[in-house]
């Protein structure tokens, strides 16, 4: 018989986009420091995050939530995300994934009308406000990192798309934003796959041709994710947009390899960096409420509370508001006689990408 590995699992939704959290004991993360902790996830625990995410345990819209000790003794707990480009510092969807889990598990103590939790990252402490009424997490708040826009405008030269005009901006993760009909794409859940193509290209070109580092963390220095945005036909909507994750390696000389896979929540860090951009370019007033709606008209609720300086960076100070279900309880097992120890990708729904059984991939 084969020896197992167990890991538990919380299955949660935030307004749509999947989080699995990790709460077990079994996560051991070095670093004296989030940050530190984050390089270690990247540079030790690559095996875990594609055991977790990809097939036969994952999906390709699957996101990860590392819950650990915090480095800082102010803080409740720690948090790492895992996504499939990568470990993140940060993440609004996935640390409501989190709070709700922690809440509704009794993980940490609860108290009703609001539970008041303090969040260790890698980009900084994130205050959270959960609002809980009889055992249930109904909504859940958080004060983002600072949220900045590095440069707005900004021409990318784009093969197939031509020049395209975007916004490179910091909700917690680099992201670059550019409006969707820039791009010949639309906001509907039926261009998912162009708006996915066009995301993956966008990506790209950005981390190509545009340098970012992080005035207080340099070892953050990539744009990780690309935003599509654009006016929504609800009502009362501030607008409507679609975070494009990548699911592969995207060679920009090579058209089939131009994919991805859409984030289906409005995205917190993303919405940070939305509402940012808007600010500097004085089209979003403090105190008002920025109404964010996702590619499956889910909404988060964005506000920004001031304004502040990472060194030389202007910044703004963002709060983001949503809601998180429960979808499952798991107990993920590895046995060490499986073929696929850290799972597989295959093209049908997944990007290009090196085998995860070649050796260079082995740990």
């Amino acid at each position: 018989m084969g020896v197992h590995r167990r890991i538990q699992a919380i299955d949660v939704h935030a307004e749509g986009e999947p989080g699995r959290v990790l709460i077990g004991s079994h996560l051991h993360v070095h670093g004296a420091t989030m940050a530190e902790r984050l390089h270690y996830c990247e540079k030790h625990l690559d095996d875990l995050l594609r055991m977790l995410l990809r097939e036969p345990r994952g999906y390709p819209a699957l996101c990860g939530v590392l819950v650990l000790p915090p480095a800082d003794p102010s803080a409740d707990f720690g948090l790492i995300v895992l996504e499939q480009g990568g470990f993140r510092p940060m993440s609004g969807s996935n640390l409501i994934c989190a709070v709700t889990a922690l809440v509704e598990t009794g993980t940490v103590p609860v108290v009703e009308p609001v539970t008041e939790l303090t969040v260790d990252t890698a980009v900084g402490l994130v205050r959270v406000r959960a609002e809980v009424q009889g055992g249930k997490c109904v909504q859940v708040t958080f004060a983002n990192v600072p949220a900045f826009a590095l440069a707005l405008d900004h021409v990318l030269d784009l093969p197939e798309y031509g020049r395209v005009p975007v916004d490179i901006v910091f909700g917690g993760q680099f992201y670059v934003q550019a409006r969707a009909a820039d791009l010949g794409v639309r906001l509907e859940p039926g261009a998912a796959k162009e708006l996915a193509r066009a995301g993956a290209v966008l990506r790209t070109a950005a981390q190509q041709q545009f340098p970012v580092r992080h005035p207080l963390n340099p070892a953050i220095n990539q744009v990780a994710l690309t935003m599509l945005h654009g006016p929504s036909p609800t009502p009362g909507a501030s607008g409507r947009n679609t975070v494009v994750l990548p699911n592969g390696d995207v060679d920009l000389a090579d058209p089939t390899t131009w994919t991805g896979t859409l984030d289906r929540s409005p995205c917190g860090t993303g919405t940070s960096g939305r509402m940012a951009a808007l600010h500097a370019r004085g089209e979003l007033a403090l105190n008002t409420p920025f109404f964010h709606e996702s590619i499956l008209g889910t909404s988060f609720t964005g506000t920004l509370l001031g304004t502040t300086r990472l060194g030389a960076q202007e910044a703004v100070l963002p709060t983001i508001t949503g809601r998180g279900w429960i979808t499952a309880f798991s107990q993920l097992v590895l046995d060490d006689t499986d073929p696929f120890p850290y799972g597989y990708t295959l093209g049908d729904i997944w990007g290009a990408q090196t085998s995860p059984a070649d050796p260079d991939l082995e740990q």
